[in-house]
């Protein structure tokens, strides 16, 4: 019998459904049971036949009883039903093994942090920009303007392009800084490179196609390319830059860092630009040009881009990751009007749009000058850093026993060591003494190159050099 409890909070139907549906899954009513007529159960329970009403209409509607003109309202085969499932029931269905997957999140683990994750005193992180109190001020305002000027339509659904004023300011920076001149039907906005990567081999190739890459080079273009099912070959890199001449001959796509080698940090010099241009147009490739850290140029001008010489092959990447802060996570491609379109309907199908709140806050953190104020301060940060690494390593004699390259751009260097060199060896060394250095093994596919990178956005002058000195005392 049903009642109802006085002092309880819920609604009474709602109480009453709730024992409804205990006594049937509990199989005080059976199946097949016949329900009290509704005007009989709410004189007995005490309550109006509307309110029984509604309970048996959510019984209905959800499955517990079925109904007939002759019939009436009857407890259906629900129970029998769910105690053949108890029976059989498992854990559930296993995930299946994916080992290309496990062993490229491992290794992309390994490149970013190491393999040892302690807290350090001095950590020469390659990834990681330089961040202060005035950036998050600066963010916050954004983000606040952002939120009480939008309105209701910006909630909808958006465009698989991404948010059109953003682009129209992603635009305009790229024309004045670094000599793109495009119209905003040929940038796209993904959420970092390695989805604007995953988007490009999802749109443009097929299974098993074959990328040259660079090695050193950037692992995360590598191991989504590869979880994609492309063929990837490594392809040298030298003092200047990808050794063109090494390119696989079946190759579709070449991916490239050549305002600041991911790695090595070289800048890819003209004829070999040249020498590039050359083969991906006459072959009809494709080029990825990720142009991370061009704008940190310590010598001169940013230099010109792949892709205003050749737009009609060159998909170009940029983000905000390293310009302002990796958690920003929006960057964008840029590319012919076909080839964007190409992309941005597969966007459409898989991510649909990126959150709107971070575009529209970040369109109001460049229209109002936020940005190229933030980058005027922190090249500034870089520029003293930059050179506080460069003096520490030439005056700890480290300089002399090691190669130092990549010192022209860019927020981390080189200091490469022979090829039997123990690189890890000395990186535990040092990580034990409190300094976290990143080797350049986890950089590599094929070469048996040796060294360390490191980053100095992160390590201000003083424990520059004191980290620097640190090391020297330990492997010199």
């Amino acid at each position: 019998m049903m009642k109802v409890i006085r002092n309880d909070k819920r609604p009474i139907w709602q109480q009453l459904l709730d024992q409804a549906i205990h006594n049937i899954t509990k199989g005080i009513w059976t199946p097949g049971e016949l329900l009290i007529p509704s005007r009989e159960l709410a004189h007995m329970v005490g309550v109006s036949r509307s309110t029984i009403q509604i309970v048996y209409e959510e019984l209905l509607s959800r499955g517990y009883t079925v109904t007939s003109r002759r019939g009436g309202t009857r407890v259906s085969q629900w129970n029998q039903i769910t105690e053949s499932t108890k029976e059989i029931m498992t854990d559930g269905p296993i995930p299946p093994s994916l080992p290309l997957l496990n062993t490229a999140v491992d290794q992309l683990h390994d490149w970013f942090r190491g393999k040892e994750q302690r807290e350090v005193d001095i950590d020469f992180s390659p990834h990681e920009p330089y961040l202060d109190g005035q950036f998050h001020k600066n963010w916050r305002q954004s983000l606040l303007h952002a939120s009480a000027e939008m309105d209701l339509s910006s909630w909808a659904y958006g465009d698989p392009y991404g948010y059109t004023p953003l682009r129209e300011q992603i635009q305009r920076y790229l024309s004045l800084e670094r000599g793109i001149h495009i119209q905003t039907n040929q940038i796209l906005l993904t959420s970092g490179a390695q989805h604007s990567i995953d988007l490009i081999a999802q749109s443009l190739l097929s299974d098993g196609d074959t990328v040259s890459v660079e090695d050193p080079g950037f692992p995360a273009s590598w191991m989504a390319m590869k979880y994609r099912h492309m063929n990837v070959v490594p392809v040298p890199v030298d003092e200047y830059g990808l050794v063109v001449e090494h390119i696989d001959p079946e190759s579709k796509l070449i991916f490239v860092t050549p305002s600041h080698q991911c790695a090595v940090g070289v800048v890819m010099s003209e004829p070999r630009r040249q020498q590039l241009l050359h083969k991906v147009t006459k072959d009809q490739l494709w080029i990825i040009e990720d142009d991370y850290d061009s704008e940190f140029r310590y010598r001169g001008d940013p230099l010109p881009t792949l892709f205003s010489q050749a737009p009609q092959n060159t998909l170009y990447l940029m983000s905000f990751s390293k310009m302002i802060a990796p958690g920003i996570r929006i960057s964008a491609i840029v590319g012919s009007v076909e080839a964007i379109a190409q992309l941005a309907r597969v966007q459409e199908l898989t991510y649909r749009h990126l959150p709107i709140m971070d575009q529209l806050t970040l369109t109001h953190f460049i229209k109002s000058g936020h940005f190229m104020r933030h980058m005027r301060r922190v090249r500034n940060v870089y520029r003293r850093r930059h050179e506080a690494i460069t003096k520490a390593i030439i005056a700890s004699g480290l300089g002399e026993r090691f190669t130092l390259s990549g010192v022209e751009t860019g927020l981390h260097m080189l200091l490469e060591a022979e090829e039997s060199y123990d690189e890890e060896a000395v990186s535990m060394l040092a990580l034990q003494q409190g300094i976290r250095i990143y080797p350049l093994g986890p950089y590599c596919l094929d070469s048996k190159r040796k060294g360390w990178v490191l980053g100095f956005a992160q390590v201000d002058e003083a424990s520059i050099e004191q980290g620097i000195h640190r090391l020297a005392e330990l492997i010199l």
